[in-house]
């Protein structure tokens, strides 16, 4: 089946400012537990995936995706193995779910997810149809662009497309759920993130700015994935990109689809 994306998460040591801001921002429906110790997000999209925010154990603040499989422990071990490093032993949350996480060999925080009875991918309940913006895509930045894509396709198998430009290649998980993504690096930032669809990229970076983010340094990742696009469509001027800080320092990718008649 692969090893697809399925879900997203943020956290913080105070996780009600991000509730704040992610259901402002995007028009998704945040929906706590009883407690107060985590909160759904439907992005109310109709396609993509899901999310939660949760609060912080440590106080460090933390974003991630996480990733299918039938057995976490095996793919920690594997991660292990390939130069990455267990955060998070197996770990069973509840709902039938049991999680992990691991730093990939460049610090970078994923996730692992296992439902119970049947898939992962299948366990996700789908994004409610609605007029909140998607999430879309994957992203992971490494110090090394051909290491970082070797890591990922040996630990999930996922096929990275050669044909593009080495910097930014695309990942295809192989599963008929989850996120497509790319994998690159090599070019100043190393992080693992998800990327939201928006209609308007600079109207959304001034809300961004209003609800208390601000846009990260995305500067060399913006060159590494433009020249990608230039190299496999002759072109990379009908997409607008930007990486966004939220208020607990967490980063997440803007991207805005460019009409042909713009």
């Amino acid at each position: 089946m692969g090893n697809p994306v399925v879900y997203f998460e943020f956290g913080a040591a105070d996780d009600q400012p991000l509730v704040a801001f992610y259901g402002e921002l995007f028009g998704w429906r945040l929906q706590g537990f009883p407690g107060g110790s985590y909160t759904m997000i439907d992005t109310c999209g109709g396609e993509g995936i899901n999310g939660g925010i949760g609060k912080s154990r440590t106080g460090a603040p933390w974003s991630a995706f996480y990733v299918a499989t039938d057995d976490p422990q095996a793919m920690l071990d594997k991660a292990s193995s390939l130069g990455g490093t267990t955060v998070l032993p197996v770990t069973d949350v509840g709902e039938a779910l049991t999680i992990a996480m691991f730093n990939d060999p460049d610090g970078s925080l994923v996730g692992l997810l296992r439902a119970a009875a049947g898939s992962a991918a299948d366990s996700q309940p789908a994004p409610s149809a609605g007029s909140g913006e998607v999430v879309t895509w994957f992203e992971i930045l490494g110090s090394d662009a051909a290491l970082t894509q070797r890591f990922y396709a040996e630990l999930f198998g996922w096929t990275i497309d050669d044909t593009m430009s080495p910097g930014y290649r695309m990942a295809d998980a192989g599963a008929g759920g989850g996120l497509q993504g790319g994998v690159g690096g090599g070019a100043g930032p190393c992080w693992a993130i998800v990327y939201v669809a928006v209609p308007d990229l600079e109207q959304t970076l001034a809300r961004v700015e209003k609800l208390g983010g601000s846009r990260a340094d995305d500067a060399g990742a913006i060159a590494l994935k433009l020249a990608s696009r230039t190299a496999l469509y002759g072109a990379a001027d009908d997409i607008k990109m930007a990486v966004i800080a939220d208020p607990a320092g967490n980063l997440l990718g803007l991207a805005e689809k460019i009409d042909d008649e713009d």
